[in-house]
């Protein structure tokens, strides 16, 4: 059984680099690596790193910075075209926070039938207060707004038909891990100690973490709206049972001056935007329902060259 594993670079030489070499101490020689240089300006990878460390391989430098979650996409659509059945699939971050040991334990999960893909979980994180309660907070909205639960990132073992599955998915290219979740496919957790990153600092801000979370939740963008479509025919039936309310009591003369007026034009004004934004929540499902499919072959114009590298 083949090794391939996926792995987006971008300004990380070093990292990459002991990592190709721990690649190769801990799943031996026939692992195979998908580099995707995501348009690194100060340190591209070199295919000489991979060959070095005693590894076959290639990177796949693009055209420009495209990101982390497409970057593995592209990555994924790679191998799903050059590669047969007889492989498993391994995507993972280069900096070695994705340890190359847990990959045995994630590849032993795909030696049931029933089991497509099996993804890392942590055990324990070693983050910021900040980092924790947004991250608590997130998933709690992630869970209210998809109906879903979503406890794993990039890191993971398919087998091939779920390669070619997912690179058929256009959802795959703005989150992976969700696209995994709503592919249908059989998954597996795996719960992995995280390790120290090998050199360098992460690139990713609070702001990008934010908007990779808002990503995910694109993914089920359909499930998301007519969530929120049936929270704005409920609070617009309020307002309208309130106004009536409102109006009786108007009647009945238990409402004080001026008492009637506000509440009223409160009450008029949530119907309003709550019915405005059902109508935007509508269109807006529709567009998604018509929008187009990607190609299986579109990821071959973001590359810009293709470098193949031989065990030394």
């Amino acid at each position: 059984m083949r090794k391939i594993v996926v792995m987006p670079v971008y300004e990380d030489v070093e990292a990459s680099t002991k990592l190709f070499q721990e690649l190769r101490r801990t799943q031996g020689s026939a692992t195979y690596i998908v580099a995707v240089d995501d348009g690194s300006v100060r340190q591209p990878v070199d295919v000489a790193a991979i060959s070095a460390a005693g590894l076959e391989g290639v990177v796949i430098r693009l055209r420009r910075n495209v990101g982390h979650q497409r970057a593995i996409a592209i990555g994924l659509s790679y191998v799903a075209e050059n590669f047969g059945d007889d492989a498993v699939v391994i995507a993972m971050d280069s900096d070695g926070e994705d340890t190359p040991e847990s990959i045995t334990e994630l590849i032993a999960g795909l030696d049931a039938a029933d089991v497509d893909v099996v993804v890392a979980t942590r055990k324990s994180r070693v983050e910021s207060l900040k980092f924790k309660t947004f991250y608590i907070v997130y998933k709690m909205l992630f869970s209210l707004l998809s109906g879903r639960q979503i406890s794993f990132g990039n890191f993971m073992a398919a087998k091939m038909p779920a390669v070619r599955r997912l690179a058929s998915m256009q959802e795959l290219w703005t989150h992976v891990a969700a696209s995994v979740l709503g592919s249908k496919l059989r998954v597996r957790t795996c719960a992995l100690d995280r390790g120290p990153r090998y050199a360098g600092r992460s690139k990713m801000n609070f702001v990008g973490l934010a908007l990779h979370g808002f990503r995910a939740l694109m993914v089920f963008a359909e499930d998301v709206l007519v969530r929120v479509g049936i929270a704005c025919v409920l609070v617009a039936g309020l307002s309208v049972a309130g106004g009536v309310i409102a109006m009786l009591l108007k009647a009945l003369g238990f409402a004080t001056p001026g008492w009637f007026s506000l509440a009223f034009g409160i009450l008029l004004l949530v119907f309003l935007q709550t019915a405005a934004l059902t109508l935007i929540v509508l269109m807006l499902s529709g567009m998604i329902r018509s929008g187009g499919v990607l190609a299986t072959s579109t990821y071959r114009e973001f590359i810009h060259e293709v470098l193949h590298a031989r065990a030394r």
